[in-house]
């Protein structure tokens, strides 16, 4: 695909300047008026999305707002739609100078790690920094980020600030979690050259779910240094949920396999010390129930259920504690504390399966 400069158009409550070029997932060269890398690039920008435009613009407002410099930044918006409204938000940024603005619709891959792939494939910068399309990171997010490296760090993980109610939603409270993790995508700095080594991204995690720990693990195998620099700051608002989403998020599960799979002394140390056996023990107390009704032994039967009650309440409790008491809030937990330990089991067990690894 060629690459095409596109119209720029000035955003004046921004006073944002960038130049627009759109260019394939193969990678094919960028249009001639995007800043070459020995013009003082030092940073590309990488923002992975799908199908949100309204969040990706408020990000990209953002990011065109740096206190770096704009000859020494550039933008690439990986695009996992590809959808035209996403290339429209770059075309109402563009404006004739400042930061390179570039667009590249991902077709090759799905998922976010293929896009970032896809995305800092087409760096011209010696460093790159990623974002989700969701956040808003400070004016200083380039320039902290920046001076980290400078210490000699292959990788710098910046600071996560997530607004959530008082008190907040189970969750709310579970993608809080984000900002104490020790490396995320969300906020991070790489050198081309450490991507280059390590590979990128394992395109295998097909959701946003560890593949920013299987690059930590994996720079961190090589022996690279990896800084925090909480001054390298984004803000990650929480994303509205319909009701039961956390049924739907037990299917990140199958990704833990996985990354057990590659790093399971990794995993252990730094993602979950052990199985969930409060699940386990759930189910097998709900199966051994089924079981004895079938053959009639009902007095185990009961005993099996009231078991199962009880960790059920328990785990649910577990999850209150903290958080809202919202009567909807309340039937929800009660509802998907009765589900998520067998879908969770299922989707752990799949995934030891698929990955063909012994994990729990």
């Amino acid at each position: 695909m060629t690459s095409l400069p596109l119209r720029p158009t000035a955003v004046p409550e921004y006073d944002v300047r960038a130049t627009l070029v759109q260019a394939s997932d193969a990678g094919s060269p960028v249009a001639a008026n995007a800043a070459p890398a020995s013009s003082g690039l030092r940073v590309c920008v990488v923002i992975p999305t799908y199908r949100r435009a309204d969040m990706l613009e408020r990000c990209l407002r953002a990011v065109l707002c740096q206190t770096l410099p704009a000859h020494c930044y550039e933008v690439v918006v990986a695009d996992d739609g590809p959808d035209r409204s996403v290339l429209a938000v770059l075309e109402r940024l563009a404006s004739p100078t400042g930061p390179a603005l570039r667009y590249v619709p991902v077709t090759a891959s799905q998922g976010p790690a293929g896009a970032r792939n896809r995305g800092w494939e087409q760096a011209r910068a010696p460093v790159v920094a990623f974002t989700d399309d969701d956040t808003v990171p400070a004016a200083q997010w380039l320039e902290a980020g920046l001076a980290a490296l400078s210490g000699g760090a292959a990788a710098v993980a910046g600071g996560v600030s997530m607004p959530i109610g008082d008190p907040p939603t189970d969750y709310e409270r579970n993608e809080s979690g984000l900002t104490t993790a020790e490396f995320v995508t969300a906020n991070c700095f790489v050198t081309r050259r450490a991507l280059e080594e390590v590979g990128g991204f394992d395109e295998r995690f097909r959701m946003a779910w560890r593949e920013d720990s299987d690059l930590q693990f994996a720079l961190l195998a090589r022996g690279y240094r990896i800084a925090r620099e909480p001054r390298a700051l984004v803000v990650h608002p929480v994303r509205p949920a319909a009701p039961g989403v956390s049924l739907r998020q037990q299917r990140k599960v199958l990704f833990d396999a996985l990354l057990y799979k590659k790093w399971p002394a990794q995993y252990r140390a730094r993602i979950r010390p052990r199985p969930p056996w409060n699940y386990f023990l759930i189910v097998a107390s709900l199966l051994l129930a089924a079981g004895a009704a079938l053959t009639g032994a009902w007095r185990l039967a009961g005993m099996a259920m009231a078991l199962w009650t009880l960790l059920t309440l328990h785990f649910c409790a577990g999850r209150l504690k903290g958080t809202s008491h919202a009567p909807a809030h309340v039937l929800e937990m009660l509802a998907t504390s009765a589900l998520i330990p067998p879908l969770s089991v299922y989707w752990r067990l799949r995934g030891a399966w698929q990955f063909r690894t012994r994990f729990l």
